[in-house]
């Protein structure tokens, strides 16, 4: 009898340190976005008083290459963020992020079941969500443009070199194109920074380095999707007349 009260008090103690565990990753993160999106705001609102040209870009997330460049407005900054974190193709890549690690049991906190399924989905929100929201508020700072702009019409060599050279590089105001400071900074920034709420075995620097280069190949991937589902979807869905 002892022993199974024993056993049920080591139970119960277990569930209070996962409530603690979660109750502790939880606030972590509030309290460090919260920062992250007055930062935002803030820079946003400066940005929006030095802004003084009278055209603008479209306000889409995949505008196709201008001719001639108009700098982002802070309502296409806050529109890119919005659309990176909680779009249809950041939370559709979230399903299949996290089946993958639920696949494979990774990490092996989370278990592989449906509850671990949704805590890796969580877990890889809460590191687009300070990614996006770091480039976004640091590419404020000296005109960044965090925008992916398409090449339609051209080859498709030209487009995938085009994709992929545009993981690297990005707008500025005049039009130049610039290495994404903003982006070198926000993609391993948030990787690491997300140690602090992550389960322990995948809360160490390799892990987070890992984590880095699938961010980049991510970016990449999701620049090619842009580049080239608009017209994949217009073959598709083409009726003839």
């Amino acid at each position: 009898m002892r022993a199974k009260k024993q056993l049920i008090r080591t139970k119960g103690n277990k569930g209070k340190v996962k409530n603690i565990f979660w109750s502790t990753v939880s606030l972590r993160f509030l309290i460090f976005n919260l920062s992250l999106l007055v930062i935002f705001l803030a820079l946003n609102a400066s940005n929006a008083w030095a802004q003084t040209s009278p055209r603008e870009n479209s306000a889409t997330s995949t505008p196709d290459a201008p001719s001639t460049y108009v700098p982002i407005t802070s309502q296409q900054r806050f529109h890119w963020f919005v659309t990176s974190t909680v779009g249809p193709t950041s939370l559709a890549a979230g399903l299949f992020s996290a089946g993958f690690s639920t696949a494979r049991d990774t990490p092996k906190e989370y278990g592989p079941h449906w509850e671990g399924y949704g805590k890796r989905y969580a877990m890889r929100f809460t590191g687009i969500a300070t990614g996006n929201a770091m480039e976004a508020g640091l590419g404020a700072l000296w005109g960044e443009d965090p925008r992916y702009f398409r090449e339609p019409g051209r080859p498709i060599k030209t487009r995938i070199g085009h994709a992929m050279k545009a993981t690297f590089t990005a707008y500025d105001r005049e039009g130049n194109v610039m290495p994404a400071y903003a982006r070198y900074i926000a993609i391993p920034g948030n990787n690491f920074l997300s140690n602090a709420w992550r389960a322990d075995s995948v809360a160490n620097a390799r892990s987070a380095a890992v984590r880095t280069l699938y961010g980049v190949l991510g970016r990449m991937g999701s620049n090619a999707f842009a580049e080239f589902w608009p017209d994949l979807k217009k073959l598709a869905f083409h009726h003839q007349p």
